[in-house]
């Protein structure tokens, strides 16, 4: 794979999340000339359809597998990026009091080492700069996204160490790790306020609601990437995950023209950094950029 510019390496649990979590920074990159390649843990064989007007269903896991994978195909055009399966099974997301078990097999049931393997190999061979995923809830307790972030870190981890993943490769050293925020409590009241203030209904008030009630913690923002301009590839991508992503739902219930004066960035926390650097940052290749590690 290149070796001659900056690369960035996007690990998410399912197809669709690479649209909703860091879409317009993707496509930013991409469009600057970063080698940028999305990496899916499973193939979302176990997600409903979330879209009410998508009409019949697919049916099983094999049918909804490969109707996810054409999505997938779809968005990564829209952001300009190049997309690999880890092969793992989507676990489900369990529902219910007391929660059922997860079903036999799943991503999140297998052992630490087995699940990252294969990405510690693609680390190897894609060679990132950078790598982003998850923070150690998930964003939300979705066992696959826990396990995402469970790889992503053991993989940053181990990818440079001869002595781990003997068969995988030769190792090589990613500099820095991000946590991506997605949708922070700072950003829905902005945008709740900004849509409320024009006369507008938010759809975030019974989030905002929810969210203080659980008092859900916020976590430290390092880095903003101001990707305005990128929203529009976002927001095709998002569309192309029809089985998941309703085009008349909450995602696009946020007038443009608000968000656009409103907040133009999309957040990252910076976990862990093996080049200098100093916060915050308006850039993942902060420390990286026009020095000896771009390489």
């Amino acid at each position: 794979m290149s070796t001659d510019r900056l690369r960035l390496m996007a690990v998410h649990a399912h197809p669709d999340d690479e649209s909703s979590k860091g879409a317009a920074t993707t496509a930013r990159y991409a469009a600057e000339g970063v080698d940028v390649l999305v990496v899916t843990c499973t193939g979302g064989e176990r997600g409903d359809v979330l879209n009410p007007h998508y009409g019949p269903a697919p049916v099983g896991l094999e049918e909804m597998r490969a109707v996810r994978r054409e999505e997938m195909a779809a968005a990564a055009a829209a952001l300009g990026v190049r997309q690999h399966w880890l092969g793992f099974v989507d676990s489900g997301l369990p529902e219910g009091d007391p929660l059922p078990p997860v079903p036999e097999g799943s991503f999140s049931l297998v052992p630490l080492e087995e699940a990252a393997a294969p990405l510690v190999e693609l680390v190897r061979e894609f060679r990132p700069h950078v790598i982003t995923t998850y923070d150690p809830t998930g964003g939300y307790p979705h066992p696959d996204h826990i396990m995402c972030h469970r790889v992503g870190v053991e993989a940053f981890a181990a990818a440079g160490d001869p002595e781990r993943y003997r068969d995988r490769g030769e190792p090589w050293t990613p500099l820095k790790l991000y946590y991506n925020h997605g949708f922070s409590l700072a950003r829905m009241r902005a945008v709740h306020d900004a849509i409320v203030a024009a006369g507008g209904e938010s759809p975030f008030s019974d989030w905002i609601d929810s969210r203080q009630a659980r008092e859900v913690p916020e976590r430290e923002v390092t880095t903003r990437v101001e990707c305005a301009d990128y929203f529009p590839q976002r927001d095709a991508a998002l569309r192309a995950h029809a089985t998941q992503i309703d085009p008349e739902g909450w995602f696009f219930a946020v007038p443009r023209e608000v968000e656009l004066a409103t907040w133009r960035d999309e957040e990252y926390e910076l976990a862990e950094s093996r080049v200098p650097t100093t916060l915050p940052e308006d850039d993942l290749f902060a420390g990286i950029r026009g020095t000896e590690h771009a390489r």
